[in-house]
């Protein structure tokens, strides 16, 4: 088998029979990939909907497990473990993908023999609109990620979102998979970069990590949940993850990413100040405040 898909799943029961609607109905067909859905400790009826759902939809090779350790890292690598595939593509629960999606994994696969490891476009969509303060710079935060408008290699540090990445099996074992030090999300507290980690441990081994805008999922994300507070955790949660993987290599490059991080906010400024000037206030305060709040989270 190529492909495996690996769909982590946290108190997603109103969005996870999307994302399994949006599998079942691939152009690839479904002989060409397995899913496996990792359940971390929902509360909600996740498993019930599941259920339901397979019950509608018996074709394919569909899993359901769960994983009791919190974080995503640890849901990941319990999917990994389970993989039938030589590929492991890692998609959300509240992600929907293209009809052409797998087809276009596998094309990538066969047509990049030297790839390891790739990603694709996140388009949000917005519950019921986008709001009026989101900007290109803030969007990042909820998922947003059109790198290139062709297929192409990542440059300059840059890399897939971990909501729509494929990574080659025998390379993802070699580097130990997801660093559960960096979990994702546990309870309110977030530390994240597990995705930004892993392929720079690739890149470190001398590969090249491309993209593909082809390879696209649509991702949920509900306006009535983009509060402050929610904002705050998924920010600082980026600091704390380059905390995290910074101090791991040194202390000298702790310190490089803290004078790295003024300069983003100084760079903020200057763009709220921007965005003032072109009559979007409303866009101003949260491109500053995602730098302050990032700043707050490496600190």
């Amino acid at each position: 088998m190529i492909l495996s898909i690996i769909i982590c799943s946290y108190n997603r029961a109103n969005y996870i029979s999307g994302a399994l609607d949006s599998l079942y109905q691939q152009s690839a067909g479904l002989d060409n990939f397995e899913v496996l859905v990792i359940d971390n400790n929902s509360t909600d009826n996740t498993l019930e909907v599941y259920n339901q759902w397979r019950l509608a939809n018996p074709n394919g090779q569909f899993t359901f497990t769960s994983e009791q350790q919190q974080g995503a890292s640890f849901a990941r690598n319990k999917g990994a473990s389970m993989a039938k595939g030589d590929w492991l593509c890692f998609m959300d629960d509240d992600a929907v993908a293209t009809n052409h999606y797998v087809e276009n994994i596998i094309r990538h696969i066969q047509t990049k023999p030297e790839a390891l490891g790739f990603g694709g476009r996140i388009i949000p969509k917005y519950i019921p609109t986008e709001p009026k303060w989101m900007s290109h710079y803030v969007s990042s935060l909820v998922g947003n990620f059109d790198y290139a408008p062709t297929a192409c290699a990542f440059a300059n540090g840059k890399y897939p979102l971990e909501s729509n990445m494929i990574v080659q099996k025998g390379i993802y074992q070699q580097i130990g998979g997801f660093n559960t030090a960096l979990p994702g999300v546990v309870g309110t507290l977030r530390i994240g970069g597990e995705g930004k980690e892993l392929f720079y441990k690739i890149i470190a081994l001398g590969h090249t990590i491309y993209y593909d805008p082809a390879i696209c999922v649509h991702h949920v994300v509900e306006v009535k949940k983009l509060t402050s507070e929610y904002m705050y955790r998924v920010a600082s949660g980026i600091g704390r993850g380059e905390k995290t993987r910074t101090l791991a290599i040194s202390k000298g490059a702790y310190y490089s990413k803290i004078v790295e991080y003024i300069f983003k906010l100084g760079a903020s400024i200057i763009l709220g100040i921007k965005y003032a000037l072109q009559f979007t206030p409303s866009k101003s305060w949260p491109v500053i405040q995602f730098r302050i709040d990032t700043l707050k989270g490496l600190l």
